[in-house]
């Protein structure tokens, strides 16, 4: 069933479309720093943004923070509210559960296709940005006396090459749980209603409404416990030493975010009746 399903996601075009938007935002936003050489004023702009000028080496993890706010969320989001949703429209589902395929075993195969999506997409995204960061900006930092291959931390110290590639491979893994905890939202939405773009939409007005009060002092009684309260912490790994407190609160909270909402996704998906 696993294989059943990684299939129809890689046959599919949407994955790629996705995959390549993703792509498209990092790339766009580096031909405009490097043909105008103007980095964003302080306090503003994407995490990274001015350091890649200087290091495109760095320009991964300034694809991140631009693709990790709304496109990868809502990418995500799509896919998992049509894991079952999308079926049940089309009438497929029905049919699914005809043969002998259990409910349970249907929905870890959906959701291990979730998971291959999400690091499929990352590394598209890893790749692309690395490959145009160093292609227009340069993978030595101008006027470094460090190692040509040493990139500079967000603490102004030397990384090595293994030591950046250790902290993007933290970083693909936080970002793996945390956009986990938006599949799993979307996927049990996805069992609630028939619905693709009811599940998608539904998961992405919860993540509005979290982003908001996030932002908001009022709100600071449950900030702690919002779903896109540490999504940024990844940050963290890029400063040295690493700062480890926000980076293990984020991935705890979205693991108990994916198991309630998992556990709620099976035992709704269990118990309902496929007429359709």
């Amino acid at each position: 069933m696993i294989r059943v399903e990684l299939a129809k996601l890689f046959r599919r075009p949407r994955t790629y479309v996705m995959a390549a938007l993703l792509c498209a935002l990092p790339f766009t936003v580096a031909v405009f720093l490097a043909t105008t050489r103007i980095p964003p004023p302080p306090g503003q702009g994407g995490a990274f943004l001015s350091a890649v000028l200087s290091n495109g080496a760095l320009y991964p993890a300034a694809a991140m923070a631009l693709v990790l706010p709304v496109l990868l969320p809502v990418s995500v989001a799509v896919l998992a509210g049509d894991a079952v949703a999308g079926e049940a429209a089309a009438g497929t589902l029905r049919y699914l559960l005809v043969r002998p395929v259990g409910r349970t075993r249907l929905l870890v195969a959906k959701l291990v296709s979730l998971i291959v999506f999400v690091l499929f997409a990352i590394g598209a995204v890893l790749v692309t940005s690395y490959l145009t960061g160093t292609a227009l900006f340069g993978a030595e930092p101008e006027g470094s006396v460090t190692l040509p291959a040493d990139v500079t931390s967000l603490s102004g110290v030397a990384i090595t090459p293994a030591g950046l590639a250790a902290r993007l491979l933290g970083t693909v893994a936080y970002l793996t749980v945390s956009m986990l905890g938006v599949a799993a939202l979307a996927l049990f939405l996805s069992t609630v209603t028939d619905s693709a773009l009811g599940a998608a939409m539904g998961s992405l007005a919860v993540l509005v409404v979290s982003q908001v009060l996030v932002t908001l002092d009022a709100a600071a009684a449950v900030r702690p416990y919002l779903p896109t309260r540490y999504w940024l912490a990844w940050i963290d790994f890029f400063r040295d030493p690493i700062l480890w407190r926000d980076i293990e609160r984020g991935a705890a909270l979205q693991l108990v975010y994916l198991v309630v909402l998992l556990g709620a996704a099976w035992a709704n998906f269990m118990t309902r009746d496929i007429r359709s």
